[in-house]
């Protein structure tokens, strides 16, 4: 990719792969989000304070030295893949990869018992019933390392099946941890859970087969084959990112983002923090797990394991807490002040305070070392599953800070 002359042309989106179904991801609007940057952008890096799916790496990677932060790892993984991985003469071919995992899950698959297959399966309560089987294996104790997803998540968003070859995929990457493809084989498994995934496209909840349609549906996504989505997006995935490393000197962290503003000075700030009451580390908790396969205590509630099977230690947002998100973007933007950076922040009058709140804070924060303009534009929301309707139209909000 051909760096620009940006301050003479500005920024501008480019096309990139897609690993996640994200809730609040910036690619529909990206164009609206770059022309903000663009508005107060003076040089430097451009921090991505809290990055999400990375999708503001991915559009402007080649063209501007970028910090993706975010505190959750799976953030960190996929801002590497848009930013600093790239084909080594070592890199493993997708085929490679794939009967390396065959092989690892082929012993698994064979000691698994019919009774958690939903092959030929057709009536509810013989579905329902194996449902349950595949869920009661996380009171089961294994004897090979890779299991974490076998135990934790059979019968949840994957069967049994579906789950073992996760395992098998995640023991082979980390083969490949040194080579400077890991990041895209580990987005790549990310991929292939996201779409063989029987839930709304996040984690928070996987759904009950109560009917026999939504059995049907739930069995579309319990017989999809993890392996061919695992091997388009690999292939994707290599066909995008360079041969060579690239020269401009990009970062990805997991911070917090106080700490985060602390590392870094005289760039320029794009924050797109949660809007409302529910954490992101609910929705995507799976994919956190998948990432640093840790075998993490999961919450319990009255003597069982919570449906939704979420970490003990899953972050918690202050822009998610009512009594926390004023001072939570006071320390914001105190952090970007002391920092000397410019700011983009991504806002909706959807969220936890309203905008005139919003504005009265940033404007007695930044004072009179920068003048702040705010940008809006009306967009299709995604709320995967969370409402009724699947889309509503909010407005999004930009508060643009930049040094006088």
């Amino acid at each position: 990719m051909q760096q620009v002359d940006i301050l003479s042309e500005g920024f501008i989106a480019q096309e990139y792969p897609h690993y996640i179904k994200y809730m609040g991801s910036k690619t529909k609007i990206m164009d609206f989000v770059i022309g903000g940057i663009n508005e107060v952008y003076t040089g430097g890096k451009v921090l991505d304070l809290f990055a999400g799916s990375a999708s503001l790496s991915g559009a402007l990677s080649g063209q501007v030295s970028i910090h993706s932060n975010d505190i959750q790892s799976y953030s960190s993984l996929l801002a590497s893949v848009y930013l600093t991985a790239w084909r080594g003469t070592k890199t493993p071919t997708a085929e490679e990869v794939i009967s390396r995992a065959e092989d690892i899950a082929a012993p698994h698959l064979k000691a698994l018992s019919n009774e958690y297959s939903f092959s030929g399966i057709s009536e509810l309560n013989h579905f329902n019933e194996i449902e349950r089987k595949n869920r009661e294996l996380i009171n089961s104790e294994f004897d090979h390392k890779y299991h974490l997803f076998q135990k934790y998540y059979s019968g949840t968003w994957w069967s049994a099946e579906q789950c073992i070859m996760i395992d098998a995929f995640r023991e082979v990457a980390e083969h490949y941890r040194s080579d400077p493809a890991f990041p895209a084989i580990m987005a790549s498994i990310m991929y292939a859970m996201a779409y063989t995934s029987q839930g709304t496209g996040h984690y928070a909840q996987y759904r009950d087969a109560k009917t026999e349609s939504s059995m049907r549906d739930i069995l579309i996504y319990r017989n999809r084959n993890f392996v061919q989505y695992f091997h388009r997006k690999l292939n994707e995935a290599y066909s995008w990112i360079p041969a060579s490393p690239s020269q401009l000197n990009h970062a990805a962290t997991t911070l917090d983002f106080s700490e985060c503003l602390k590392e870094f000075s005289g760039g320029t700030v794009y924050a797109d923090p949660p809007y409302c009451f529910v954490h992101y580390s609910r929705f995507y908790h799976a994919i956190e797990t998948v990432v640093l396969y840790d075998y993490p205590s999961i919450q319990v509630q009255r003597g069982r394991f919570v449906k939704g099977r979420y970490r003990e230690d899953r972050h918690q947002s202050p822009f998610c807490i009512r009594s926390q998100v004023k001072g939570a973007f006071t320390n914001l933007f105190e952090g970007i002040t002391a920092s000397k950076s410019n700011m983009v922040l991504s806002y909706s009058n959807t969220g936890m305070i309203s905008m005139e709140e919003l504005e009265e804070i940033a404007a007695h924060t930044f004072g009179a070392k920068y003048h702040l303009e705010l940008e809006t534009m009306d967009h299709k929301h995604m709320t995967l599953g969370r409402q009724g309707d699947r889309h509503r139209v909010v407005e999004e909000c930009l508060v643009l800070a930049k040094r006088k």
